[in-house]
């Protein structure tokens, strides 16, 4: 490949990180692999090899969030995670942890908040719901630890006002990471005394 091809495709590149972010940002998609393929079919690349990597597009998304929704967003991280850090301490007994845009800071106007709790017991995360009235809707998804393939029970549900995802992992995984792909990165979590200090700081 020639010098100015490398650069022409790094320049598509660049743009459609910047153009999925922005999707990200303004429509609440959350999946990076759905916004990589709406944003590189608005610049008609379709076809590119130029489709960046999740981590480039996060780049762009905090950078667009900051200059164009600055007060917007930190009222809205400040609030999510308030949110989270009560349902957390309300599932203190299943060991709670906060995840995804979240914990990030970069959570859009349609984020739902990610949580994982770790039990042998998921039937009792489901009577802790149904005793408290809250309706839920139970799915599955595969996460990987190590080189092994997890089907994790996930809890879809309305906390006061706000999307919740809860996924209900095994205890003897609280030690491990999880990946949402055999080749990703961990999924970062965070414990009550961390989300309670994020919170301090955003204050």
């Amino acid at each position: 490949m020639t010098k100015d091809a490398k650069h022409k495709l790094q320049q598509m590149r660049t743009r459609i990180a910047a153009a999925a972010a922005r999707i990200m940002a303004e429509d609440g998609v959350e999946d990076f692999a759905l916004a990589k393929r709406k944003a590189a079919r608005q610049l008609g690349a379709e076809d590119t090899q130029a489709l960046p990597k999740n981590e480039e597009i996060e780049f762009e998304l905090r950078t667009y969030q900051s200059l164009y929704q600055g007060d917007e967003q930190r009222e809205r991280i400040r609030r999510l995670r308030n949110r989270a850090l009560e349902l957390m301490r309300l599932l203190e007994p299943f060991r709670p942890y906060l995840s995804g845009p979240v914990l990030k800071g970069t959570a859009g106007r349609y984020s739902e908040i990610d949580l994982q709790l770790f039990t042998d017991d998921s039937k009792a995360v489901e009577l802790f719901l149904i005793n408290r009235a809250v309706p839920y809707e139970a799915t599955e998804q595969r996460h990987f630890a190590g080189d092994r393939e997890l089907a994790i029970s996930v809890l879809k549900l309305d906390w006061e006002g706000t999307p919740v995802s809860i996924a209900v992992c095994r205890a003897n995984d609280e030690r491990g990471t999880l990946k949402a792909s055999p080749a990703g990165r961990p999924i970062e979590r965070a414990g009550i005394p961390a989300v309670a200090l994020l919170l301090a700081s955003d204050a």
